[in-house]
């Protein structure tokens, strides 16, 4: 039986000068972007995706903020930028965070202005000694921040050079953080919080120097608020600082070779972490802080005598309580090894601290590494690894199936075929050959009100005779057991899996530990073999994503039948013999709903656009011939819905939706699905008798228009075109 993992336990700690710019005094309020609405957004982003936007040379702008025009902007109008998306008021802290009296006089600070002339972006150089954490349990944001300080390139990625409090200064920073596969350009003004003319969060060490309480600030921007960085795992950070690949490592079942993999990561880009165990922040005799995060800073190994010794060299982000056990600042053990080594390693009291990969092994919890490539992995190698990633879903009714504890839906989550080629001689070494990476995106803007699901994922075998199916069914898994798996199911941000697969074909298949936990995902394979990866419903080719197939249903009247729909039409007409939207809802709710208990009734705005949809000479209402029409394929749909109605409540769940939808005729691709139910289903997610009429009417109406029009899988509209097409339907 799978198993889920909380993570509850293992959260970590409470833990050049332009002359104009030295004149901008006014505040300036930039009024917000017209942001499109979701839909719209959804197209623009995946667009801009496959056109490159998102990457890291080349990111997209978060909240829709553009640094460059925001800059311009106030460079010529000589104003200060304010950030209206992350103001300086209580909900940019957020609540719980600072008691009710400090609340109140917090005030909002430029370093400008708390120290005129001498406030400086960066001192000199950055380093992990610059800053000491605040009133905010986000050490393991500060941690990744102190691995990062290590990696000039990752720092400057993060970091864009140009910013300072001197040239074309307006108040206005921004850095760049990966969210969710995706890199984005965060925009803040330099407003810090402060009480009594102190900085409440990060502080530098060096009083005049704000990088660190800029860098925090973005990134609790992106967060939702500072409240929203309180806890954490440092694995979170340290993939957002490189937007790569995730090693995760439990230290009491490390692998044997630990300290050679992380002697290899040391000298590669990567950026290291580690937290202890769960404990509230206690203090142990050996100064060891439990439920705390730790950057690990340098790998290195001394001769102890004759003998030789592993070490690692561990920073605590508060600045200071260091171990004090072996290798310690203080260990009589530093004089067993050369001058050399002791005047090169061993730095005082700066909350930076060596110790034993054995002590390290027993003291410490998990370890992550998270890099651009995991080349540090093996020791010698000449082949190259290749990375594809997915985004998905999980729909509650539709690909929302749950772990394998439950046979009867597993198979309806998302399944992902891997196809991974012969081994390239260069590449046979070694046991592993594929890393596999889960992340569930969040639901919510606010970082601590996201759920978490338990995520997990299987990999299966398939047999060469069945490589040629589509989506498996329950009788594919009844029958077999997968070859790897992620392990037990944990409600994480991440679970990952390195393991060897052979050449052949394989079946991925992610999901959540329950069933019916909507949510989004990526999928990220990476594998030293050439791969190739499609998910089920890619398999399928199809000239459109929604087939009409037979769609133009027929409904057979009978002779008495066809008297009462034009007696209908005579009852409901106007002196005009035409029947308007009022008209047409008065007819429905009387002859179609009447004594259905699951109705809501049609809106009149709905009644609207069917009569638009049906109304072949524009004039926003029916004749008899079009009214005749219409009344036909409702009563179609009406049967139609009733026949797949398994469950006779009155309502449609998404499979039964499904099966509805093919039976008029309309073949949907699975995201097209899941678009329809969430938009006719909502709360309920049940679709209603009238929500399935509107649904089939648009969808056919819409699909109707774009396969008319389009030529070679685009339509052209002018705008004019574009918006009667979408207004009048």
């Amino acid at each position: 039986m799978w198993k889920l993992l909380s993570q509850t336990q293992k959260t970590t700690c409470h833990l050049g000068e332009i002359s104009c710019c030295c004149n901008l005094k006014t505040d300036f309020e930039m009024p917000p972007p017209a942001v499109p609405h979701g839909m719209c957004l959804k197209v623009i982003n995946d667009r801009n995706m496959k056109g490159g936007m998102g990457s890291e040379t080349n990111p997209l702008r978060f909240m829709d903020q553009d640094y460059n025009f925001l800059q311009e902007y106030c460079l010529r109008s000589r104003q200060r930028f304010v950030d209206e998306f992350f103001p300086s008021d209580p909900r940019s802290i957020g609540e719980g965070l600072l008691d009710p009296d400090v609340m109140a006089r917090v005030e909002w600070i430029r370093p400008t202005v708390l120290y005129p002339n001498v406030a400086e972006f960066i001192v000199e150089t950055v380093s992990r000694f610059d800053y000491a954490q605040g009133n905010v349990g986000n050490c393991w944001f500060l941690a990744s921040v102190g691995a990062l300080t290590f990696q000039t390139k990752l720092l400057h990625k993060v970091v864009p050079d140009g910013q300072s409090f001197s040239h074309k200064y307006t108040g206005l920073f921004h850095f760049r953080f990966w969210r969710f596969g995706k890199w984005y350009d965060v925009v803040i003004d330099d407003k810090l919080p402060t009480y009594n003319g102190k900085l409440i969060f990060v502080r530098s060490k060096t009083y005049n120097e704000f990088w660190p309480a800029l860098l925090e600030k973005a990134y609790a921007k992106v967060c939702g608020s500072y409240a929203d960085m309180h806890t954490g795992r440092v694995s979170e950070a340290l993939l957002d600082f490189t937007g790569g690949v995730h090693m995760h490592y439990e230290l009491k079942t490390a692998p044997s070779d630990l300290w050679e993999i992380m002697y290899r990561a040391y000298q590669s880009e990567v950026l290291m972490g580690c937290e202890t165990p769960p404990g509230n922040e206690k203090r142990l005799p050996n100064g060891i802080i439990l439920g705390h995060a730790y950057t690990v800073t340098k790998v290195h190994q001394v001769m102890s005598g004759k003998n030789p010794v592993q070490l690692v060299r561990l920073f605590n982000p508060w600045g200071d309580s260091e171990w004090n056990g072996d290798w310690s600042d203080k260990s009589p053990l530093w004089n067993t090894v050369s001058d050399e080594d002791r005047k090169q390693l061993l730095v005082h009291e700066n909350g930076e601290f060596w110790m034993s990969l054995k002590d390290f092994l027993k003291t410490f919890d998990n370890m992550d590494i998270c890099c651009t490539c995991p080349d540090f992995l093996e020791e010698k190698s000449a082949c190259r690894w290749i990375s594809k990633y997915h985004h998905g879903s999980w729909v509650t009714g539709s690909t929302a199936g749950g772990c394998m504890n439950h046979p009867d839906t597993f198979c309806k989550n998302p399944q992902f075929w891997l196809r991974i080629s012969e081994f390239d001689k260069a590449c046979e070494q070694g046991q592993k050959n594929v890393l596999v990476s889960l992340i569930q995106k969040p639901d919510r803007r606010h970082r601590r009100n996201a759920a978490h699901h338990g995520i997990g994922f299987c990999v299966f075998a398939i047999p060469p005779e069945m490589r040629s199916e589509g989506k498996f069914g329950s009788s594919f898994f009844s029958t077999r057991k997968p070859v790897v798996t992620s392990g037990h199911f944990q409600d994480a941000r991440q679970v990952m899996k390195f393991f060897r697969l052979e050449p052949g074909e394989y079946l991925i298949v992610p999901s959540t530990y329950y069933p019916n936990k909507s949510g989004e995902f990526i999928l990220s394979i990476l594998c030293k073999n050439e791969i190739h990866i499609q998910k089920d419903t890619e398999r399928m080719e199809k000239d459109f994503l929604v087939d009409l197939g037979s769609s133009e249903v027929s409904y057979t009247e009978k002779m008495d039948e066809r008297s009462k729909t034009k007696m209908l039409f005579r009852q409901y007409s106007d002196q005009y013999k035409v029947v308007d939207a009022e008209k047409l809802q008065q007819l429905l709710h009387e002859n179609l709903l009447s004594g259905n208990k699951n109705s809501e009734g049609f809106g009149l705005d709905s009644c609207r656009s069917i009569i638009a949809m049906s109304d072949l000479n524009v004039t926003g209402r029916l004749c008899g011939p079009e009214f005749i029409r219409l009344w036909n394929r409702i009563m179609t749909y009406k049967d139609i819905f009733y026949s797949m109605d398994s469950s006779k409540d009155g309502v449609l769940s998404l499979n039964e939706l499904q099966n509805a939808l093919e039976k008029t005729g309309l073949h949907l691709n699975e995201d097209i699905l899941n678009l329809m139910f969430v938009r006719y289903g909502g709360a309920s997610e049940q679709i209603s008798l009238e929500g399935f009429i509107c649904l089939v009417m648009r969808l056919n109406c819409m699909a109707r228009i774009f396969q008319r029009l389009c030529e070679n899988g685009k339509i052209t509209l002018d705008e004019s075109e574009w918006i009667g097409l979408t207004m009048y339907s």
